[in-house]
């Protein structure tokens, strides 16, 4: 199947009619609000402080709701029925392109760089080795610029030399056991289960990525967000909710077996399949964010850097000024 080129355009463009109005938030009395999230790490903070109290205990209701992708999530964003989320930054980055102003970036949680990758069977030694072959991906995904970036490096055309095979996530495991497709490009947890498969080796990760060594950059890297609509009624919540995603990395840095054990029920994984994810990722402080997104700001820097990316791949039309949807004001 060729690649569907603007994926990121019509991803934006079928969200935008759905901005509408907005449900009303103003739940400041019970302080009850519902987070947008899924089985994949820059979740892992949130789910933990629902699950352990941390929000709780801090005067906050926090409902999960739970997305199969990063643009479904987006979507609920969009329409206003969920109030906080995380997402991979490519979803929004092609929002932002077009225009969107219902959510504000607050915070970045991680950095990872071994928990995506693209799978392969052991005859692949190289990517210009995936010549002709049948790649399954999730299109508008930072799976998807991984691979699309991969092949430019390797002077491959994602259009002609490869096909492109647009799948979500939780699909590529039974896909490339099927033999449906070739290679898989998957982040965790389905990247660690296509992993442990006999015949089955990692060919590259996001450290390949060209930005990741210049700018620490991912194809993908999380951030989280909240409506703006809840930024303007109740500042001092999305304050406290940082807090508690902080208490919950302080938790996945220092007591990552204890972690795990509060995860295993939304991945799937086993324990020392958890345990390893969570200790390949880098888990931000608060103190840390201020560098990072104000002074320098070299997280902003390289998702800017990553916007620009994205058109060059033909991914979305213009980069947005990524600094403009930013609001460090609550770390």
């Amino acid at each position: 199947m060729p690649m569907t080129r603007r994926a990121l355009v019509r991803t934006a463009a079928a969200l935008i009619p759905a901005i509408g109005g907005f449900p009303q938030i103003g739940r400041a009395a019970n302080r009850a609000f519902t987070y947008g999230g899924s089985a994949w790490l820059g979740h892992y903070s949130a789910y933990i402080a629902i699950k352990t109290g941390i929000f709780a205990k801090k005067g906050l209701e926090i409902k999960w709701q739970s997305f199969p992708t990063s643009s479904d999530r987006m979507g609920a964003v969009m329409a206003g029925s969920i109030d906080l989320a995380g997402t991979g930054v490519v979803s929004s980055l092609a929002l932002m392109a077009a225009g969107a102003t219902q959510f504000k970036v607050i915070a970045t949680p991680n950095n990872f760089g071994r928990a995506e990758g693209v799978l392969v069977r052991p005859n692949v030694a190289g990517i210009a080795q995936l010549k002709g072959k049948k790649i399954g991906v999730t299109f508008a995904s930072s799976a998807h610029v991984l691979i699309l970036d991969l092949l430019k490096q390797a002077g491959m055309n994602a259009d002609s030399d490869v096909s492109l095979i647009n799948l979500p996530a939780p699909n590529l495991l039974s896909a490339y056991q099927g033999n449906q497709i070739d290679a898989a490009v998957a982040w965790t947890p389905a990247f660690d289960r296509i992993k442990t498969l006999p015949n089955t080796r990692v060919l590259a990760d996001d450290t390949s990525f060209s930005l990741y060594k210049e700018y620490n950059i991912t194809p993908g890297p999380d951030v989280l967000l909240a409506t703006t609509k809840l930024a303007k009624e109740d500042p001092a919540a999305i304050k406290t909710f940082l807090q508690g995603i902080f208490e919950a990395n302080a938790m996945l840095s220092n007591a990552p077996e204890e972690a795990a054990k509060v995860l295993l029920e939304v991945t799937g994984l086993t324990l020392d399949e958890q345990v390893n994810t969570i200790k390949q990722t880098g888990w931000y402080s608060a103190e840390q964010q201020r560098g990072l997104l104000v002074a320098p700001g070299g997280f902003v820097t390289g998702m800017q850097k990553l916007s620009e990316m994205l058109v060059s791949l033909k991914q979305i039309d213009r980069a947005p000024v990524v600094r403009n949807w930013l609001d460090a004001s609550y770390i």
